[in-house]
């Protein structure tokens, strides 16, 4: 839980704000969106693989920080084009009319652009935490312990209840996650609502 946590609140902290800043570009955004989705052209495996042994030498360890950026750069992509499109979308006339007001361009983007991409941004959000959740469980291939602790250890010694229970463990987990950002997306958009 902890590593999905860790995992999505990087890439949204990275994803986010460069969505915001490529969305008033005209060329450049696709180059960005290209090379943010090389996150979902390789594989987590083969970025935990690569990530390792890096890991190891400059002294992070087995584990956690190699998963975390494996996830990472699995969850950038989603965040990143969600972000994108519910910023390009904002009808022109609504930053017509904010700069007819005499906003400046942070005041824009913190009180048009952000509140009115609010939903895509979520669900960005959402979609890049399933598939963090779902994926993490590569993390004990590479000694973290974890959900995929369980579902590894009982593959490997062929105990089904131990498998099953790991894999329900994580399915719940993602249907709590699932919840919760629904929530969160119901509370920061009131105008949303019917």
């Amino acid at each position: 839980m902890w590593l999905s946590l860790v995992s999505v609140g990087i890439a949204s902290l990275f994803a986010v704000p460069l969505g915001i800043w490529v969305s008033g570009w005209r060329r450049g955004a696709g180059f960005v969106a290209a090379i943010m989705n090389i996150g979902r052209a390789i594989p987590s495996f083969a970025i935990l693989a690569l990530v390792l042994p890096i890991s190891i030498r400059w002294g992070f360890g087995l584990g956690f920080w190699p998963t975390v950026v494996a996830m990472v750069a699995l969850a950038l992509p989603p965040i990143f084009l969600s972000t994108l499109t519910g910023v390009r979308t904002i009808d022109p006339a609504v930053r017509q009319a904010a700069a007819g007001m005499g906003m400046s361009r942070w005041e824009m983007i913190r009180q048009v652009e952000v509140p009115m991409a609010t939903p895509q941004i979520i669900t960005g959000i959402r979609i890049s935490t399933l598939a963090v959740i779902a994926t993490a469980t590569l993390g004990a291939l590479v000694a973290f312990s974890g959900l995929g602790s369980f579902i590894e250890e009982g593959r490997a010694s062929f105990d089904q209840p131990r498998y099953l229970g790991g894999a329900a463990l994580v399915v719940g987990f993602a249907l709590l996650a699932e919840s919760l950002l629904l929530a969160l997306q119901h509370l920061l958009t009131p105008w949303a609502r019917k």
